[in-house]
């Protein structure tokens, strides 16, 4: 349970770290499209490798096929639900003007989004541990460089919306809280279930992650670092297939 604890810790760290680097450090836009870019590609190599080709294959076809579009279809409807109250730009790296700061109190519905990102997230991993061969190092990586940008662009807009360095900072160190209870509650209750259920959870989780990627990361990562984000995805997703094979 220590041993999900902690890795729930390192992969929910990210935002906090989003955070932080939004707070004090001025980053370049094209470098954070990169990095969106990167992660782009390993969340995708997760998607496939981890989840779906793991649940086909231990489990068959049917419930992943269920998992998958149902996890996809959920991600779209609350999506579309947190954009209309303010939360579109959650994985911007950068929040405009005319775009994400139009919405009054955008900048908690973006950290609602964030919330709502990190807890199936977060189950997955705790969840990779229960076959007894270590985390799910794809995962971690990928939720990981998939969270900075989203605590980067939560944090602009969270300032945006007069909240103060402090209180910024401990809405993020919730997230990490319950980044780790949720690694730890997905360790403990999917022990116990099905490699049938097992199968339509993490399918789920991977039909969320490619909803989630297509609408919000890639066309982010695109606009801020233009032609070669097709390439630094493709390295991304090459980095997933050689964590999957360590």
């Amino acid at each position: 349970m220590w041993n999900a604890a902690m890795w729930g810790a390192i992969s929910g760290s990210a935002v906090l770290i989003g955070a932080l680097l939004a707070l004090y450090v001025n980053i370049p836009k094209k470098l954070i499209g990169w990095i969106m870019a990167f992660g782009t590609g390993v969340l995708i190599g997760a998607a496939t490798y981890e989840l779906l080709g793991d649940s086909a294959d231990e489990s068959g076809l049917t419930p992943t096929i269920i998992g998958f579009l149902t996890g996809a279809l959920v991600f779209t409807v609350i999506d579309w639900y947190i954009s209309r109250k303010g939360g579109a730009g959650r994985k911007r790296s950068v929040r405009t003007a005319g775009r994400d700061s139009s919405s009054g109190g955008s900048g908690m519905a973006i950290f609602a989004g964030t919330m709502l990102d990190a807890i199936p997230e977060s189950i997955m991993i705790g969840g990779s541990l229960i076959a007894g061969k270590g985390v799910s190092l794809v995962l971690v990586v990928a939720i990981f460089i998939s969270n900075i940008p989203e605590g980067l662009s939560s944090t602009a807009g969270l300032k945006t919306d007069g909240f103060t360095k402090g209180r910024i900072l401990l809405l993020w160190s919730s997230v990490l809280l319950v980044s780790i209870l949720a690694t730890i509650g997905g360790y403990v209750f999917m022990e116990h279930v099905s490699d049938y259920t097992t199968a339509i959870i993490a399918s789920f989780a991977g039909g969320g992650i490619i909803a989630m990627v297509c609408s919000s990361m890639m066309p982010e990562a695109y606009e801020d670092s233009g032609s070669i984000t097709g390439f630094v995805a493709a390295l991304g997703l090459l980095c997933s297939l050689v964590l999957d094979h360590m």
